[in-house]
């Protein structure tokens, strides 16, 4: 069967409907306490190319269930309404898709990095490796790396 819409057009309508911050303007909101940076790549490419410092780790193939309260797999973080979550990927166009899926299901508080963490790294942005990654979250939330051993 035919593909009647594909990839391009789909995050093409995706860019037209959500909020798309450059790497210099979500650089500069990394420091408010109410913007969380939400890594949506798979554990593959984190391995590979590290991530952003602070960044919360959600696959893209969870996203849905980790934000949804009816899910069993809901993670609370996602209920803070007076956060705002910025999304990546690896170029941008997964995290407009996601951004977009977020919206309709009800997210008003959600945005994604233009070029992905592509650009990210092509403009010298912060960045730590997923192993660093790790032993920063478990120094920030021993309680939650103590409940997972």
């Amino acid at each position: 069967m035919p593909i009647t819409k594909g990839f391009r057009a789909l995050v093409d309508e995706a860019m037209a409907q959500v909020t798309t911050y450059s790497v210099a303007e979500a650089q500069a909101r990394l420091a408010d306490p109410q913007v969380q940076i939400v890594d949506i790549r798979d554990v593959r490419e984190l391995e590979r190319e590290g991530t952003v410092p602070g960044a919360l780790l959600a696959p893209r193939g969870m996203l849905e269930f980790w934000v949804d309260p009816a899910s069993p797999y809901f993670k609370p973080v996602f209920g803070d309404e007076s956060k705002q979550f910025i999304l990546f990927c690896g170029a941008g166009w997964r995290s407009a898709l996601a951004t977009k899926t977020l919206q309709d299901m009800g997210m008003t508080n959600v945005a994604h990095i233009d070029g992905g963490f592509a650009e990210w790294k092509k403009q010298g942005a912060a960045m730590e490796t997923l192993e660093a990654h790790k032993l920063a979250h478990a120094a920030r939330h021993p309680a939650s790396t103590a409940a997972r051993k």
